[in-house]
């Protein structure tokens, strides 16, 4: 249950340093999942998320003011890619992934449909998404032998 304190609004470049500093926190649990600490969004530098706001919605989750997680999507002939929600780990089982979820997927009224990927490891993340009607479309191998789940879900 989301508490009545979260907002859930665009974030602007502004933000981009809260925004990467949580992320790494918030996929430090991926990383020992995959036992691969050079995951993207963990290596990702301040300049490439702050060029992500000139092609991508970015969206931040503020819990009583504070920054409690963020998402961010991108639309391409009529598919809106989702990537890198990140919810803190404190902030975890309060609804807070599922509504920024909601949020990104109304801010794309005109996409068709919606896809994202995980690791097929990542269970969690992956129970999140069926829930939210997302349906594995595809996989893919990616480095040091992970597999990456695509799921997508029609409007």
């Amino acid at each position: 249950m989301t508490s009545p304190e979260l907002r859930v609004e665009r974030a602007g470049p502004e933000d981009a340093a809260l925004i990467l500093a949580l992320q790494k926190i918030a996929y430090q649990s991926e990383a020992r999942l995959y036992d691969d600490w050079n995951l993207p969004p963990l290596t990702q530098t301040l300049e490439s998320l702050q060029a992500e706001f000139g092609h991508s919605i970015i969206l931040k989750a503020l819990d009583r003011g504070q920054l409690a997680g963020s998402v961010r999507a991108r639309e391409s002939h009529g598919t809106c890619h989702i990537g890198r929600l990140v919810v803190s780990p404190t902030a975890q089982g309060r609804g807070i992934g599922t509504r920024l979820m909601q949020e990104i997927e109304a801010s794309f009224p005109s996409a068709r449909r919606f896809e994202l990927f995980t690791g097929s490891r990542s269970e969690r993340n992956l129970r999140l998404y069926r829930r939210l009607g997302y349906a594995p479309c595809r996989e893919q191998p990616a480095a040091n032998g992970v597999t990456l789940v695509y799921l997508e879900k029609s409007r």
